[in-house]
């Protein structure tokens, strides 16, 4: 087994572009630190042929998970006063605020597929589903979001 900085090391940049992809960079850090906290918890116990990249981000998408509950969770405001004009987001930003809103196992799937850069059977791994199930997963979260692009336009 790996010194568990060097675990650190190899597998920080996957985890942090899977947060921010999945929670945006205001919640990331939470994200980010909750994951390696409980992956240091865990680590002394991780059987030897276990893959790494994998189990850390399944931890990474169960925590990604919470910021969604919890925004859930809150109440929502009756009527919500007009917003000054301000210039757009980024379209990347935009982008990835649409795959915040796909439900769970689309957002984690996509989330994996394209800021992680993970094939598919890793990504079902990471979600605890088959490699076929995650390719199905990423299509259909692709499809939801050119949908919306269109129903936009």
């Amino acid at each position: 087994m790996i010194p568990f900085q060097r675990f650190l090391d190899e597998h920080r940049d996957p985890v942090w572009r899977f947060a921010v992809a999945s929670v945006g960079r205001q919640d990331a850090d939470d994200v980010f630190q909750e994951t390696f906290l409980a992956a240091m918890r865990a680590y002394p116990r991780l059987r030897p042929d276990s893959n790494l990249k994998a189990w850390v981000l399944t931890i990474a998408h169960r925590k990604a998970l919470d910021p969604h509950r919890a925004r859930a969770r809150r109440p929502t405001p009756g009527e919500v006063p007009e917003v000054a004009v301000h210039d757009d987001e980024p379209a990347d930003q935009q982008l990835w605020d649409q795959v915040r809103s796909l439900p769970g196992k689309q957002r984690g799937a996509v989330a994996l597929r394209y800021a992680a850069d993970l094939d598919y059977e890793t990504i079902g791994e990471a979600l605890g589903i088959s490699a076929d199930a995650a390719r199905r997963n990423v299509h259909e979260g692709i499809k939801k979001l050119r949908q919306e692009a269109v129903t936009l336009t």
